[in-house]
């Protein structure tokens, strides 16, 4: 089966990583509703995982700190993340959050807090019920 999927695989790696600049391994554990908005600089780790409807701008980076493959994001569903973050390391970013442009996230963040600055720190909490930020 492996065998004749390969040439998908192979126009997959060149459309997305050569020409767009995108790094979204095929195999991702990710949720459904997933955006992309300004793809190319994206980088994702293989073994992240993201939950539903998360919203991701360019120039993001989300994976290890090292060498070690399994200590990379968990990142919680209707996550906003902008553009030019990096989030690095074993963490978990809870639901609701909203990471602010340029924000390194090297810590756990927790559900409907709003982070940003380096390193992230919390500069507010975004209450559900409020509208969301938009594009």
């Amino acid at each position: 089966m492996k065998i004749l999927l390969m040439p998908y695989l192979i126009i997959y790696k060149l459309i997305f990583e050569w020409i767009l600049g995108i790094e979204i391994p095929y195999n991702l554990n990710i949720g459904k509703g997933f955006v992309v908005w300004h793809g190319p600089g994206l980088i994702i780790h293989r073994n992240s995982i993201i939950g539903s409807n998360c919203t991701l701008r360019h120039a993001t980076t989300i994976g290890n700190k090292g060498f070690s493959n399994i200590e990379c994001p968990k990142i919680g569903n209707n996550v906003n993340i902008g553009a030019h973050v990096c989030i690095l390391g074993n963490i978990i970013v809870g639901d609701n959050a909203i990471i602010g442009a340029g924000s390194i996230v090297i810590k756990d963040v927790p559900s409907n807090a709003v982070v940003a600055g380096n390193p992230a720190r919390i500069v507010n909490y975004n209450s559900p019920s409020k509208p969301e930020l938009s594009d």
